[in-house]
């Protein structure tokens, strides 16, 4: 066993043990707390290996898991942000490039190039698993926002039209999916859990 290397990895390890404390916007089941950012990477890789047949394109399913599970180790450093909070989202891209070089770069080289590699595929969103990565992303939250009676919408007067601006390329990764949550989308207008602000 090469000892530094094992220590880096450890380093690394414990250091991703930290994402079980970002809590997430988004309430787990039932509404009795908000999910935390492992809870969320662990569900939607779940979700990705049992709707992968959704997908527009064949994926390597190992890949997009991986990519699910990974993504999001940058908020330990750069912290949740809303998907609807228009100020934070205009240096989340530079809070979570910072993160990413720090925390990944806590691995051995060759294993800190691949957890960033996978992380830009994700952001950039050009492969068919890193768009199915972001159906599954996307997907999660909502699905869990329409079955807690649109709570978090609600608490954050959400309107239609982020919801939409969110998902613009969410057909792009699965057409299924996404004429799925489309329908739960209008429902919850229907019902008043979001702001149908459409002409």
């Amino acid at each position: 066993m090469d000892r530094e290397r094992f220590g880096q990895q450890m380093d690394f390890i414990l250091e991703i043990d930290k994402e079980k404390q970002i809590q997430r916007q988004t309430h787990i089941r039932g509404y009795a707390r908000a999910e935390d950012d492992a809870e969320h990477a662990w569900h939607m890789a779940i979700m990705a290996y049992l709707l992968r047949e959704y997908a527009n394109e064949p994926v390597d399913i190992a890949r997009t898991m991986m990519m699910i599970l990974t993504h999001d180790i940058v908020e330990i450093d750069a912290g949740d942000t809303y998907a609807y909070d228009d100020e934070g989202n205009q240096t989340k891209e530079e809070r979570e490039k910072k993160a990413a070089d720090r925390i990944y770069g806590l691995l051995p080289a060759d294993q800190g190039q691949e957890l960033m590699a996978l992380w830009r595929e994700f952001e950039e969103c050009e492969t068919p698993e890193a768009r199915f990565a972001h159906v599954m992303d996307n997907f999660q939250p909502l699905m869990l926002n329409d079955i807690n009676g649109g709570n978090d919408w609600r608490r954050h007067s959400v309107r239609i039209s982020q919801t939409l601006k969110r998902n613009e390329k969410t057909a792009s990764g699965s057409e299924e999916i996404w004429s799925y949550m489309a329908e739960l989308l209008e429902k919850n207008v229907r019902i008043g859990n979001l702001i149908d602000d459409r002409d």
